[in-house]
């Protein structure tokens, strides 16, 4: 019988098999190898995604599946902000159009204004290496 395992866990022992990472921690391998844990590149692409809609570079617009908060006029942010919809149902939260507008919404006004999907990309960068758990639910 094949024992079927996930994605996570093919990263986790496939970086196990390289030289000299077998008695280090996962955490510490990734750290040694310059690599992401799954969920945060699943994170990661999620907030892409709401770029490419802001931008219309994607085929789904962003009013399919956002609303932006016309009221939000707070100093901390950015001008882009969305409106998280109340969830009555368990199975909703984790929707991509609920899971993703927390994050979204904690950007700078910097990042969400990259002139490039690769400048968005590096302002994600520089905002993983700086701000702890960002990408971690």
């Amino acid at each position: 019988m094949a024992l079927l395992m996930g994605p996570g866990l093919v990263q986790h022992r496939y970086t196990k098999m390289i030289i000299n990472m077998q008695d280090k921690a996962y955490e510490e391998r990734l750290r040694c190898l310059g690599l992401c844990t799954l969920e945060e590149r699943r994170n990661r692409q999620d907030l892409i995604e709401v770029f490419k809609m802001f931008r219309g570079f994607s085929k789904v617009s962003l009013q399919e599946l956002f609303m932006l908060d016309v009221n939000s006029k707070g100093a901390r942010g950015h001008s882009c902000k969305l409106v998280k919809t109340r969830c009555t149902r368990d199975i909703t939260k984790y929707f991509f159009s609920n899971k993703v507008i927390n994050r979204w919404n904690s950007l700078d006004q910097r990042t969400v204004d990259a002139s490039s999907i690769n400048v968005f990309k590096s302002r994600l960068i520089y905002i993983r290496d700086n701000r702890m758990g960002f990408f971690m639910d």
